[in-house]
């Protein structure tokens, strides 16, 4: 029998806090609790192509990815950029987005020793589960997505030399990964309205000779051609996530930094819970971001697996290419979410807003009004 939700959250907080107690210098550890949430998000599970909640009704993912976690731990300036108090949650839940995506960093989270202890271990821990329980306490579904990890790769394309969680790197790292989605999962096992997204934007396909190999490489792991360590496949990661006894809902993203899923199905990891779902990424500039190439290449992975486009996006500050991309999403009972909930500047890069009151920028407001439209014709259509 499965607890109601608020019962599953309560527990797992008892869980997490006796966790802290027992396994406090063990890199391990959940953050304690805090209060009791006013609104639950649904528990989710994938089932055939679909997304449902418990009472098998279809459920889409529709949101923004809240940006920082992966990166001002390890600059060593705070954790999060931004305010993400209840205020600033409150105002993305005033677009009516029910989800949101937090990017996080496996060296912060686990505390190596390369990390300021303020913004590390289990003061990152603590202040991710805060901002966790704030998003759910709005009925917003939270994913916790693994962004930096650690590994030095100074091939083709690499965002950086540092083997540090300092940038994306190309796949996971078998030194960390695997630990990192151990000790997620555990803090969350008793949290099913938390989903997991295994890894941000794999590119092993810019180091491997073939396409075949970058797949192959993917799923499995291990000594991939053109990557220096040891990498922990997407088959090791949802393994160490089910080996806790997390049957949270699992996003996988595919290659070409997740704008390319023509291998996904033919080499999707085995699930033991059923529970698996493919992620996708798309921007105005990417390979894939015509109509013709996501009837080619997305709509047989739709038809298999429940889809979530974890970040959609443009670098002109307008919303065209992205309205393109909601529709065909929206015609086909798909999920998205926006990049990125961050005071940027949209012109040089895809920022949904210009304050965190919710303030949308050009581009932002494409999204706001959309999610907002949608809101509208769900509420008439159930009324």
């Amino acid at each position: 029998m499965r607890h109601p939700p608020c019962l599953s959250r309560c527990l797992s907080r008892v869980l997490a806090a006796l966790t802290v107690v027992l396994l406090a210098a063990s890199g391990l550890t959940a953050a304690p609790a805090l209060a009791a949430p006013s609104a639950t998000p649904p528990v989710l599970r994938a089932q055939g192509n679909k997304l449902v909640d418990a009472q098998g009704t279809t459920r889409r993912l529709l949101g923004v990815n809240r940006s920082g976690g992966e990166f001002a731990c390890v600059q060593g300036w705070g954790i999060f950029d931004g305010p993400v108090d209840d205020a600033a949650v409150r105002a993305i839940a005033d677009w009516k987005a029910n989800t949101v995506r937090i990017p996080l960093n496996e060296e912060c989270w686990l505390g190596t020793a390369n990390i300021d202890p303020k913004y590390g271990g289990f003061n990152y821990r603590t202040a991710i589960d805060q901002l966790v329980q704030r998003v759910q306490n709005h009925g917003m579904t939270p994913i916790l997505e693994l962004h930096w990890s650690h590994g030095q790769y100074t091939g083709n394309s690499a965002g950086c030399a540092d083997v540090h969680a300092s940038c994306q790197k190309p796949m996971p790292n078998a030194r960390y990964t695997p630990a990192f989605w151990t000790s997620v999962a555990t803090a969350y096992k008793n949290d099913p309205e938390v989903v997991f997204d295994l890894f941000n934007e794999p590119y092993p396909d810019r180091a491997t000779p073939t396409t075949g190999q970058a797949w192959a490489c993917w799923r499995d792991g291990g000594t991939c051609q053109g990557i220096g360590y040891e990498v922990a496949g997407m088959q090791d990661l949802l393994d160490a996530v089910r080996a806790t006894g997390a049957r949270n809902l699992v996003l996988a993203a595919g290659i070409a930094y997740a704008n390319d899923l023509s291998g996904w199905v033919r080499h999707a990891p085995r699930d033991p819970a059923g529970n698996l779902a493919a992620a996708w990424h798309v921007y105005n500039f990417n390979a894939c971001s015509t109509e013709d190439c996501w009837n080619r290449t997305l709509a047989p992975v739709a038809a298999a697996v429940p889809l979530v486009a974890g970040e959609i996006g443009e670098n002109i500050c307008a919303h065209g290419f992205i309205d393109r991309v909601m529709k065909w999403f929206d015609d086909r009972g798909l999920s998205y979410l926006g990049w990125t909930w961050n005071t940027w500047d949209c012109s040089s890069g895809p920022a949904l807003i210009s304050s965190y009151d919710g303030t949308p920028t050009p581009f932002g407001s494409g999204l706001r009004d959309h999610l907002r439209a949608l809101d509208t014709r769900e509420e008439t259509t159930t009324s």
